[in-house]
């Protein structure tokens, strides 16, 4: 039975698909499964994975289309190897990716996850940078920390033992699964430590249509206010993580008021699902008390923040701010 699963989910995954179906076949460590987890494709993905003919693929169609999130949380339900990874499938891997992750995994046998470094690249291939430096070893307090300050991200390249995944039911349900990825590796590296190798060795594709366009803001609304809660739990579970989030989340939290009240304000509330700016405001407000406390941050002290409010707060004003967003692509409030 091979050692490792690289776990695909994709939908018409077109040129893109073919490369990185390439960049994994073509590993020098070959003691592995790929596992495709197709989304009802239409544009000649199976048929193209079909005529392959490569033994390490195993295919698990779906019969009907999925929302992103119900395909990658099919992860959870297929038989895996003992160790795993999983990549999206505009992403690649370079050849000698599972040969050092196996070299790591053996000088670390019980981290909760590993990961190799990794280069950011954009639509025809070119590197734009190379990743933020990380440690060889990190516990989940310094995994949180660093990411908190800015001085982590989340991108590509995790190993984690199959069992770990399934234990904890695999993905939450974030909407879009946004920071779904985050509360994953916290539980994970909160099972003992983080594993790094130096070896940059996999590529996250950058596209540049992806640099100015989101997910839809009533998903990242939901998924932020998720993230936080789960931050708040954390927070109750262990004093350091108290001691953390004081330190280190206002400054990661504090952009995020100015920027969701915007993007709530730029939608018909008949889309909105019943969600104004003022009850977003309040219950972030909450969320922030609920993790930091003594804080003295006031969102509405915000000037762009305070107008938001009361532009969404008036029928008239904010037809008009509708209108005038049409017209005038640029960010209308500022402060």
């Amino acid at each position: 039975m091979p050692k490792y699963s690289v776990v695909l989910p994709v939908r018409n995954g077109g040129e893109y698909l073919k490369m990185c179906v390439m960049s994994i076949l073509s590993q020098t460590l070959t003691d592995f499964n790929l596992e495709i987890l197709d989304n009802h494709s239409a544009d000649g993905t199976l048929e193209w994975l079909n005529s392959l003919n490569d033994k390490r693929i195993i295919i698990f169609p779906s019969d009907k289309p999925l929302s992103i999130e119900e395909n990658w949380n099919r992860i959870a339900t297929i038989p895996k190897n003992e160790f795993m990874t999983f990549i999206g499938h505009d992403d690649l891997l370079d050849d000698n990716f599972l040969e050092v992750m196996e070299c790591l995994i053996n000088k670390h046998p019980e981290a909760g996850l590993y990961q190799a470094h990794y280069r950011y690249i954009d639509d025809v291939g070119n590197k734009i940078r190379s990743g933020k430096p990380m440690d060889e070893k990190q516990d989940v307090y310094e995994y949180l920390s660093f990411f908190l300050s800015g001085m982590s991200e989340l991108s590509i390249g995790q190993v984690m033992r199959s069992e770990y995944f399934n234990k904890l039911g695999g993905f939450s349900d974030y909407p879009n699964l946004l920071y779904a990825d985050l509360e994953l590796w916290i539980s994970l590296i909160g099972k003992k430590y983080r594993a790094c190798s130096y070896t940059e060795c996999s590529s996250k594709r950058i596209h540049e249509s992806s640099a100015t366009s989101s997910s839809s803001p009533i998903k990242y609304y939901y998924a932020f206010l998720k993230l936080l809660n789960f931050f708040v739990e954390l927070k109750k579970s262990d004093n350091r993580f108290s001691e953390i989030f004081q330190k280190y989340s206002m400054d990661f939290l504090k952009p995020y008021s100015k920027s969701i009240s915007h993007h709530l304000l730029r939608i018909r509330k008949k889309d909105r699902e019943g969600i104004l700016v003022k009850d977003f405001i309040s219950q972030y407000k909450n969320l922030i008390d609920a993790l930091i406390a003594d804080n003295n941050f006031y969102p509405e002290n915000e000037f762009s923040i305070k107008m938001a409010k009361q532009i969404d707060n008036s029928y008239i004003l904010h037809k008009l701010f509708l209108i005038f967003k049409k017209l005038y692509s640029k960010p209308i409030l500022h402060g």
